[in-house]
């Protein structure tokens, strides 16, 4: 009977995760095609090497786009595996045609006159974008994929790995426009972006513990291993002033089914006493992978 749900939530999960990758590859369009291309102000990755492209040969950013990416991704293949890269693809491609569009259909210059503002809205709707990509296992590919190669295997910020890699780029707008002012503005773009990206995939990412002591603890963790599919401990616990023996269960969850499991208590034991907190990182079946350096042997 457990085999057709853990199916329709590997299913919803998949499809869930494509529909976070679709919305964030539309936040990226917005902020690189409305705010920030128009502008001149460069950002990172293969999108600034595209706009570089662009303002020097005239190359449309999305193609340029597409095909350094696809050479990123045939490298990308073996070490990140097919999971990964078929999502990618997903996301490129659907920015691929959403920055087509834009460019070819939005012909409003917002902002002209205030590029620093354009820099901030459009670095905050390309971070955020970013995040839920990178949050859904996807990526907007370029070096977004070199971070989640090092992701993969070193505990790094994955905002601060993009820009390392980023400063580069945005560096060399200045061969082309001339312009250290914007070159500043980019430098803008790269620290509110790798900001937005940190923010967006910590709090999607964010787990909490609970302890919980109840009568009906069985009932409690039944019901928190049935929803939100969460394991419990129960841990044999004693009152320092009454002397009484109790239960007590141990719950570790994402910050998001929260709510859930306060209903669950709320229900089934409205007295329950309750202690949540907030942990820096869970590692383990069912949360993040150990991410240790391989010593030789």
């Amino acid at each position: 009977m457990e085999e057709p749900k853990q199916t329709k939530a590997g299913v919803w999960a998949e499809v869930r995760d494509y529909l976070t990758i679709a919305v964030g590859m539309m936040s990226y369009c917005i902020g690189w095609g409305i705010f920030l291309l128009p502008n001149n102000i460069t950002t990172g990755g293969v999108a600034g090497v595209s706009s570089i492209l662009y303002w020097c040969t005239g190359i449309p950013v999305q193609h340029s786009y597409f095909v350094i990416n696809a050479i990123l991704l045939l490298v990308a293949l073996r070490v990140l595996g097919w999971k990964f890269c078929m999502k990618t693809i997903y996301a490129v491609t659907v920015l691929t045609l959403g920055v087509a569009w834009v460019t070819a259909h939005y012909n409003a210059h917002l902002l002209a006159d205030q590029p620093f503002m354009a820099a901030i809205i459009g670095s905050v709707f390309c971070g955020c974008g970013v995040g839920l990509g990178l949050s859904a296992n996807g990526s907007t590919g370029g070096t977004d994929i070199i971070a989640a190669i090092i992701n993969k295997y070193r505990d790094i910020s994955l905002g601060r790995v993009i820009m390392l890699c980023d400063v580069v780029i945005i560096s060399s707008s200045y061969l082309v426009l001339r312009d250290w002012e914007k070159v500043i503005y980019g430098y803008v773009v790269l620290y509110v972006t790798a900001f937005c990206i940190d923010w967006v995939v910590n709090s999607r990412r964010s787990s909490v513990q609970f302890f919980i002591i109840s009568d009906k603890y069985q009932e409690i963790g039944q019901r928190i291993n049935r929803e939100p599919h969460r394991g419990c401990t129960i841990v044999d616990a004693q009152g320092f002033y009454s002397g009484k023996e109790v239960k007590m269960l141990f719950v570790l969850a994402k910050r998001r089914q929260s709510d859930v499991i306060f209903r669950i208590i709320n229900e089934v034991d409205p007295h329950a006493f309750v202690s949540q907190s907030a942990v820096i990182g869970v590692y383990g079946e069912g949360f993040d992978r150990f991410k240790v350096r391989r010593t030789k042997s």
